[in-house]
């Protein structure tokens, strides 16, 4: 079936469904990775927005059970430049053409990807929408400008846990996540490291989070813009110096914010597995997962009991964060990889560290 890409400036695309046949609007962004689309389409970082892959080939190695990162798929879309029909894996299970249509992802597939992501590099993330009506393109084009974007909704709560779970139960460290959207590897990587993890809703309370008497909590990653997630901001204020807090990706941008940090919207953001990052107190650069659309101002952490711990060695944007007294850090990428490199597990040991003294 033909399909339209409209953008919110007008441009259009033209292409081909390869997934659920309906309309979808939201944030047009670009992800750089080579592979991990299936980890991709099950993060819930992505609420709210219409994926472009950079690599022109998706999908050759099918997709399994094994790698998805929550419990379902978030994106709003997938935007492809040619999907793969006879993938070949010995892990495979079903085609990515058949996980989108039976997960209920619109996909597009057949237009310029190398052109839209150098629109968007040059003019920044914009709204949009997939749809196959034919309808004049000055109406599809209104459409996309009214399309809810990033800021002004809650999308924490949308992709949150609704029950309270536990994972690795016995271990010897007692760990209470808050689940801002929670990739499932973080909490692997956790229990890996000997730690049983409470999983909580994004809405609890730091009453009942320190009524588990954890030996630490760990702030997980999440869509949207942090300002509208500021109840959370205010439970981990509540928190600090209470217990080690370790904060990744929304979560850390949450700490910066309950430190009295601001953060900004980047102009095109970070997604891929190939972002370095420089580790300032060691000059160590490393190759990191990354996926987010805002950041900490700089400037707003000069004259505050935090200090900027890594850098984004291509725009020199906060990477990480720890407080200056409280037992506290973060970092704006994903030392869980899935899918990227694991250069930053180490990350995960320096809170078991904080957690032991």
């Amino acid at each position: 079936m033909k399909v339209r890409l409209i953008l919110e400036d007008g441009t259009v695309f033209y292409g081909m469904s390869f997934g659920a046949d309906r309309e979808v609007s939201g944030e047009i962004v670009f992800n750089t990775s080579m592979t991990g689309y299936q980890e991709i389409l099950t993060d819930p970082s992505y609420k709210g927005e219409i994926v472009t892959m950079t690599y022109p080939l998706i999908g050759n190695y099918g997709v399994n059970q094994g790698d998805v990162e929550s419990y379902a798929s978030h994106v709003n879309g997938f935007i492809v430049k040619e999907f793969c029909t006879e993938p070949s894996n010995w892990r495979k299970e079903s085609t990515i053409k058949e996980y989108l249509k039976e997960n209920d992802i619109v996909g597009i597939t057949g237009i310029d990807t190398r052109a839209l992501t150098k629109l968007l590099r040059t003019e920044g993330t914009m709204k949009g929408i997939i749809t196959s009506e034919d309808l004049p393109e000055s109406e599809l084009i209104q459409k996309a400008k009214d399309a809810p974007g990033l800021s002004g909704r809650d999308l924490v709560s949308e992709v949150t846990t609704k029950e309270i779970y536990t994972k690795g139960k016995g271990k010897q460290y007692k760990v209470v996540l808050i689940d801002c959207g929670a990739k499932k590897n973080i909490v692997r990587s956790l229990v890996g490291r000997d730690c049983e993890v409470t999983v909580v809703p994004a809405t609890t309370k730091a009453e009942e989070i320190l009524s588990y008497n954890p030996d630490g909590i760990m702030l997980s990653n999440g869509p949207g813009d942090p300002q509208d997630a500021r109840y959370v901001v205010e439970t981990v204020k509540e928190l600090l110096g209470k217990k080690p807090i370790f904060g990744i990706c929304l979560g850390h941008q949450i700490l910066g914010l309950a430190c009295g940090a601001d953060t900004y919207k980047l102009k095109f953001g970070h997604r891929g597995a190939n972002h370095p990052v420089k580790d300032l107190a060691t000059n160590r650069v490393y190759i990191t997962s990354q996926n987010h659309g805002f950041a900490i101002k700089e400037d707003s952490v000069e004259d505050l009991d935090i200090v900027v711990t890594h850098i984004n060695v291509n725009d020199g944007t906060v990477e990480g964060i720890k407080h200056k007294e409280l037992p506290a850090f973060s970092v704006q990428y994903h030392p869980e990889a899935s899918p990227g490199p694991e250069d930053s597990h180490y990350l995960f040991d320096r809170f078991i560290d904080m957690m032991n003294n």
